[in-house]
């Protein structure tokens, strides 16, 4: 008889913090302690707290275990499942609140990081096996599917989607209703409809779509037979990318499970429904986030996007009417066909329904997964739910929606985010990354960083994206050299514009929103570093010194030991009450390390 079930998380994140080997080691040592008919062991996707992976987490009692080792191992089975003595040095017991006595009372849904989320396409990550159907069918796995295909027309099907409110999780949040009834009516008569899942998430920063994938997969597969019922299509394809080695394996037991139980394939539920999902693997290429580049792939072809129209709902994969949704988009779907459209409509804003899945990054204390009702605040996800910025920093700005957002600064803090107050502040939702930064990040670097990666991602197949961004970076690498000139901000902004209106793509039409938002919000950096020659932050290179205070330098000569460059050196200046010359630095052969700075013990070392 199982007492006690163990959940180690096996995310990309915990496990490539060992958490593969801790599975072993209680495998072993629950053996050892013969054990082994009463506590099971649980593979589970991610919980959602990456910054205190790995996780344990153990029921019925449900003691959260962060940061565990393999060496915490026998003391946890010992102790824990053996005795019923909780190891309280490893619970997680971040309440937000006053010190309690005993960690083990404290209730996971009590934690900041948890009680102000609401869980939806999360919902399994963390709880179940994703390699076991079973697990997924437990917790109302293909009802959902069984209900559309028994009890629901196409029609029925889409107008719950309508009603719901749901808009696409990846990008500008298209209506995904009315995305689905166009497909179905557009082309009523098409001989063949495809239905297809982006899951290639190249946006730096994010991970939603592979956490629900490892975590959840076969909810992704029960939503697109769905909208293969809604629109009339039999197959269905999610491109996926390579880099994504557990999300992919995940994907091919799911769907060889689904087809052994009948809920892929032919004449599912007995009701004459086929419907069939492939993989297709993508390379990492960014601009096959783009949903007719990302067909384009599909096809075989090198992944370029298309002129709109025609849309493709119309003309999609393979010249077919097609459907395109991202993970987080289908994996609301079987809640919203169980639940109801006002269930789901219920929670959000009134242009911006349901909830939204955020990967917290950057200067936060703690990364990972949230997912929280639209509406929610800037201030409540970065102060409450991630804990604020560590080591006593001030919170500077927020990138939202990746290279194809914009930089939220604190004076937005509590606008509620959802997708119209997002674009109104020179942002976008995106697929979801959030990417928090303090006084010491520099914004025209930051704005920088991510014209570099388009610049690099650019398909180049557009002129505005291909040389656009080009004249971008170049003109924000001459700011950060201190070779800018204040006309070059004019020129920046007008080609900003220009490349939004008239690139091809909107991945091409989006990536000028960094240096917007950062012109808008963060004029002053801008100024500075063209007018005084500095970088307010101390980040870009070229426009920072170190140097060494030769009243506070002993002389101990740790500096010169840890430079790279042989560039500091001993001088002939001994300052009062020192018995050892104090050191300097050479400009000319400084390379701005700041390994001198790091080693020195006496703060005897500043940039400016």
């Amino acid at each position: 008889m199982i007492r006690a079930q163990v959940l180690i998380c096996g995310g990309t994140g915990c496990t490539s913090s060992g958490s593969k080997a801790i599975q072993q080691a209680f495998n072993e040592q629950i053996e050892i302690a013969g054990l082994s008919e009463e506590v099971k062991l649980v593979q589970t996707g991610c919980f959602g707290l990456c910054a205190l992976g790995p996780v344990v987490i153990i029921y019925p009692d449900g003691t959260f275990y962060s940061r565990v080792t393999t060496d915490d191992v026998p003391e946890i089975v010992s102790e824990h499942l053996l005795k019923g003595r909780v190891v309280e040095r490893l619970v997680y017991a971040d309440t937000g609140a006053e010190k309690v006595d005993n960690v083990a009372d404290v209730s996971l849904s009590d934690t900041a990081f948890y009680k102000a989320q609401h869980r939806v396409a999360l919902r399994n990550c963390g709880v179940i096996n994703p390699e076991n159907i079973d697990e997924y069918i437990a917790m109302d796995g293909y009802q959902a599917l069984g209900k559309v295909l028994t009890e629901m027309t196409p029609e029925e099907v889409i107008d719950v989607v309508l009603k719901s409110g749901l808009r696409g999780r990846g990008g500008a949040g298209f209506p995904t209703g009315r995305k689905w009834s166009m497909a179905r009516t557009l082309v009523p008569d098409a001989d063949q409809k495809y239905v297809c899942c982006n899951a290639d998430e190249g946006d730096p920063g994010a991970f939603m779509d592979r956490s629900v994938l490892e975590g959840d997969p076969h909810a992704v597969l029960e939503a697109m037979a769905i909208a293969g019922y809604a629109i009339g299509a039999n197959q269905g394809f999610i491109y996926v990318r390579a880099e994504y080695p557990i999300a992919v394996s995940r994907l091919k037991i799911a769907i060889q499970q689904a087809h052994e139980y009948g809920l892929l394939g032919k004449n599912i539920f007995g009701t004459g429904f086929d419907f069939d999902i492939e993989l297709r693997l993508g390379a990492g290429a960014f601009v096959c986030g783009e949903e007719t580049a990302l067909m384009t792939s599909i096809e075989g072809k090198r992944g370029e996007p298309r002129p709109r129209p025609p849309f493709p709902a119309v003309k999609g994969l393979f010249g077919k009417p097609t459907i395109l949704n991202n993970v987080e988009t289908y994996a609301n779907i079987p809640q919203i066909i169980l639940k109801g459209a006002d269930w789901f409509a219920s929670m959000g804003t009134e242009k911006s329904k349901g909830t939204k899945v955020f990967a917290l990054g950057g200067k936060i204390k703690h990364t990972g997964l949230v997912e929280v009702p639209m509406g929610t605040t800037l201030r409540q996800i970065v102060e409450e739910i991630g804990g604020g910025i560590p080591n006593g920093k001030k919170f500077k700005a927020a990138q939202t929606g990746g290279p194809s957002g914009g930089c939220i600064p604190a004076e937005h803090l509590d606008v509620p985010i959802d997708y119209d107050n997002l674009i109104a502040i020179g942002s976008m939702m995106g697929s979801g990354g959030l990417i928090v930064m303090d006084e010491d990040n520099c914004m025209v670097d930051i704005a920088k960083f991510f014209l570099e990666f388009t610049v690099d991602e650019s398909c180049g197949k557009c002129t505005p994206c291909r040389v656009g961004t080009k004249r971008l970076l170049e003109m924000l690498t001459k700011i950060t050299e201190g070779k800018g000139t204040m006309e070059d901000l004019d020129e920046m902004e007008e080609l900003c514009y220009y490349i939004k209106n008239n690139a091809l793509c909107g991945l091409g039409q989006t990536a000028p929103n960094p240096v917007l938002s950062t012109l808008r919000y963060f004029r002053d950096e801008y100024v500075a570093h063209i007018v005084d020659k500095k970088c307010p932050a101390g980040v870009c290179k070229k426009l920072l010194t170190y140097k060494i205070d030769r009243e506070k330098c002993i002389g101990c000569g740790m500096c010169a030991r840890q430079c790279p460059a042989a560039a500091i050196s001993k001088t002939d200046y001994t300052a009062p009450g020192k018995k050892l010359p104090a050191m300097e630095i050479d400009p000319q052969k400084c390379v701005k390390c700041g390994a001198c700075m790091a080693a020195c013990k006496f703060k005897a070392i500043s940039k400016e």
